[in-house]
């Protein structure tokens, strides 16, 4: 008897996933589906894991929790091979910090969820509330098991986390705590950032602070400023490349990986062009695209939509560009040494710059190692012990 939760979607639902599954106190088998609602592409896989593990395990019990099941509550509910829909307390003022990642050396701790923005393709919004921190104390609290548990790394993560706000303290506030009152960890690291909302103190940290690693992954979504303020967002093209910018300079090793779509609504081929130009200006290697798909609910769905066979291949000359930005990264990293931390798998591992690195013989898992870099494929750097 016991819980299989399926996640969908991002870390913050991972780590949602994994409280449900260590608090569960049900004394029959289950499977709890932790739905996505970012697209409906994420709902509909969902919902075919559902009809899947019903013909898999017909007796077994199917739950369906997270942002889709917000969002569609009743399509999941008229599925027959659910048992029952278990809501999200939305209104809830307070955000307890969740740790994911046992089973890998580095831990993910939520610290944020919900959004105060509305983004015009985006729902989650509307499937989390309102934005919601948790306190600076227990964050600490959080890491500081994280470390007395052997892992030596931790990703803040949350729904928009530079909107991260304790009593007025912002998440260079976070940070800081963190770093100074949990000296046994080794290596911070963010998850992705609002570029415009990144406050001073953070920044500060990220110019200099050695253990907060650097590695940046920013919530671009496009490069043209006509379609980003369709979108709703609160940067313009110049913005981001100042930031990025301003942060290399200071900080050369800085790696820049971001959110972008392609084919939002009403985009022309030159304003494709200008997000072309946004991955060259501000050096992105680590690429999460997404060739836009209209979100029911939405306000971009009601704009007037480019093709889907464009958007597909707008989306996939985006990908390629930056493949070919991080294999000239890479060629550059030949030779040099990086401390990485290895894995539990013992063979791989993570530098600072977040690249993934393969071992040619077996590590400590956990530990930090020197490793000198001898080559690479399209994905990986490959190393042996410096």
């Amino acid at each position: 008897m016991g819980v299989e939760v399926l996640n969908f979607g991002c870390r913050l639902n991972i780590a949602e996933g994994e409280a449900i599954r260590r608090s569960w106190q049900g004394n029959n088998d289950a499977l709890v589906i932790n739905s996505c609602a970012v697209t409906a592409e994420a709902e509909r896989q969902a919902r075919q894991a559902i009809r899947r593990a019903a013909r898999a395990l017909p007796e077994r019990e199917i739950i369906v929790t997270g942002c889709g099941a917000e969002i569609s509550q009743a399509r999941f509910a008229a599925m027959p091979e659910v048992a029952r829909i278990i809501a999200k307390d939305i209104t809830a003022p307070a955000y307890t910090p969740l740790i994911s990642g046992a089973s890998h050396a580095r831990a993910f701790i939520s610290i944020q969820t919900g959004c105060d923005h509305d983004c015009t393709f985006c729902i989650i919004h509307v499937a989390r509330g309102a934005s919601r921190s948790a306190r600076i104390a227990d964050v600490v609290a959080a890491c500081q098991r994280v470390v007395d548990q052997g892992q030596r790394e931790v990703v803040l993560t949350g729904v928009d986390l530079t909107s991260y706000d304790d009593a007025g303290q912002p998440l260079g506030a976070l940070v800081a705590a963190i770093l100074g009152q949990v000296p046994g960890l080794a290596r911070l690291r963010l998850s992705s950032l609002d570029c415009v909302e990144i406050d001073p103190a953070l920044e500060e940290l990220l110019s200099g602070e050695p253990r907060l690693m650097p590695h940046l992954h920013l919530s671009f979504q496009a490069g043209d400023d006509m379609i980003l303020k369709r979108m709703k967002r609160r940067h313009s093209a110049a913005q981001a490349v100042v930031l990025v910018q301003r942060l290399k300079a200071v900080r050369p090793e800085m790696t820049i990986g971001a959110d972008l779509i392609a084919g939002f609504p009403t985009e022309t081929q030159a304003m494709f062009a200008n997000t072309l130009t946004l991955v060259e200006r501000c050096d992105i290697v680590f690429g999460h695209v997404f060739p836009f798909s209209p979100r029911p609910g939405t306000p971009a769905a009601q704009m007037p939509q480019v093709a889907p066979v464009i958007a597909k291949a707008r989306a996939a000359q985006l990908r390629e560009v930056i493949a070919q930005r991080r294999t000239r990264w890479f060629d550059t990293l030949i030779g040099t040494t990086q401390a990485v931390l290895i894995e539990r798998d013992g063979i791989s591992g993570h530098a600072p710059n977040f690249a993934q690195v393969i071992l040619a013989a077996p590590a400590t898992p956990n530990s930090i190692q020197t490793v000198r870099i001898t080559g690479h494929d399209d994905n990986r750097l490959h190393g042996v012990p410096a």
